[in-house]
């Protein structure tokens, strides 16, 4: 994810806004300036792609504006036109409005693959006239075209049953019987992943958690974290183990101004340095957290099913098979063969081996990987780890948060979107996602702590997993 924002003295009007860089993921975003009602800027990521072949999907940019109140100071999800039109983007890009104008895809608009280059971009907003900072974020996200696919695999813990998901799946919804695994079965408004979404390309990033904890106020930061927001310059948002480098970089005070977090595993006092673990998956994330994530991010929580899809994609099922599709696996970790460790750049060494994960290492010195590190140029899915659509780390790195199909609290949720906005307190408050007590939430995918078993496409050995405590192990992603 990429913030470009830039401190300046609140001014009546939208009016122009210069801002830094500051990089985060592979996304650039460089010269934000807002001009009436207008906010442009420039773009750019690697490793992007529009495939005309199998598996026919693209990648894209969710972005998304927050705007700061001079008056409260506090941040909301700035109104983008829901027109398409309405929005520009140079060649080779396209701009795709959404419904309910909390932000706006961003892809190729024809085949094509490598770095998009620096392309300029103008998005509209709807909002009055008033005096306002704002904030550019984008995540990288995956398409999910829709059409059939292939749940279970016959094999692993507590799989579903070998069901073949389609549009009267959908419509219809799928009973007890034909699903297995122990489920009630699904209705109609459960997301069975048929329909086609989009997936974050990475887990929630170090930065990606930080930046969204310094949109927040005080008593939502205090839910979000385990440090109390007062607490000194450089506690420890969560933990100071191994790789776990979310810090306090202004303390808050008097219970209502909020702390200012930064990213700074090395714990030199220095913050932001190019190794302090920004590009690392981010640990410690119940599922209280991750939701809270997605809401503000105007996304939404993935079910069970949609994380099949991913995976597996429209390939038939391989007994046993890990979220790239093979029975291969080959075990990395952060012990071992890094170039430029805790960077952006952060590299596996040593030979390129098929199904290279991180999991396994039980040993606290241990930590998680940066995401999408095993991916390149010429990678392809099984040397990448990479799911069927192109996201990354689906199987090792961190647990994935799901929405369960395997209780009555996760079978209710019916896939509505983020708005933007959490409740005062900082937790998520969209209707029917699950609870903050963790009910009607599951884990897929296994943890560079956990064994391989867990890292198979259709194993759901925790797919009834109330997270409410902040373990290394956990992180997550949304869908859209």
């Amino acid at each position: 994810m990429k913030k470009i924002f830039k401190t300046m003295s609140c001014i009546a009007g939208l009016l122009a806004v210069t801002a830094t860089d500051v990089k985060a993921n592979n996304i650039q975003i460089s010269g934000t300036a807002a001009t009436g009602s207008v906010v442009s800027f420039n773009i750019s990521w690697d490793n992007s792609w529009n495939a005309s072949v199998a598996p026919s999907n693209w990648d894209a940019a969710w972005v998304f504006i927050k705007y700061q109140d001079c008056a409260t100071k506090q941040w909301y999800q700035a109104p983008l036109s829901t027109i398409s039109a309405d929005h520009t983007a140079g060649s080779p890009l396209q701009v795709d409005a959404v419904t309910d104008g909390k932000g706006v895809f961003i892809r190729r608009s024809a085949a094509g693959g490598g770095s998009t280059g620096s392309v300029a971009v103008s998005l509209k907003m709807t909002m009055p006239a008033g005096a306002y900072n704002f904030k550019v974020f984008g995540i990288e996200m995956v398409n999910v075209p829709q059409g059939n696919f292939v749940l279970g695999d016959g094999t692993s813990s507590s799989t579903f049953n070998t069901y073949t998901v389609t549009a009267s799946s959908q419509s219809g919804g799928i009973t007890a019987a034909a699903l297995g695994g122990s489920s009630p079965g699904v209705s109609s408004s459960y997301p069975t992943g048929y329909n086609s979404f989009y997936c974050m390309k990475y887990e929630i990033t170090q930065e990606q958690y930080v930046e969204f904890l310094n949109t927040l106020t005080y008593d939502q930061q205090k839910t979000r974290v385990i440090s109390d927001p007062i607490s000194a310059s450089g506690t420890y948002a969560f933990s100071n183990a191994s790789g776990s480098g979310i810090v306090i970089g202004t303390s808050g005070f008097n219970n209502t101004v909020p702390a200012i977090f930064a990213c700074d595993v090395t714990h030199d006092g220095v913050l932001n340095n190019s190794n302090d673990g920004q590009n690392i998956a981010c640990g410690f994330l119940t599922s209280s957290d991750v939701n809270a994530y997605l809401d503000w991010a105007a996304l939404r929580p993935m079910t069970e099913l949609e994380y099949e899809k991913v995976c597996r994609g429209t390939m038939a099922p391989v007994a046993g098979e890990y979220v790239w599709g093979t029975t291969a696996i080959t075990q990395i970790y952060s012990g071992v063969a890094l170039a430029t460790p805790l960077t952006a750049t952060e590299t596996y060494t040593n030979a390129v081996a098929n199904g290279m994960c991180d999991y396994g290492t039980a040993n606290p010195a241990y930590r998680p990987l940066r995401v999408g590190i095993f991916a390149t140029n010429s990678s392809g899915r099984a040397s990448a780890g990479a799911a069927y659509y192109g996201a990354m780390e689906m199987g090792g790195n961190l647990w994935e948060n799901v929405v369960s199909a395997g209780n009555a609290q996760g079978i209710a949720y019916t896939g509505v979107l983020g708005d933007g906005t959490l409740n005062a307190v900082g937790d998520a408050n969209q209707a029917n996602w699950p609870a903050t007590t963790g009910l009607g939430a599951g884990l897929r995918g296994g943890s560079y702590v956990d064994g391989a078993s867990y890292v198979r496409t259709s194993d759901r050995a925790n797919n009834v997993y109330t997270n409410t405590t902040h373990y290394s192990s956990l992180g997550g992603r949304g869908v859209r």
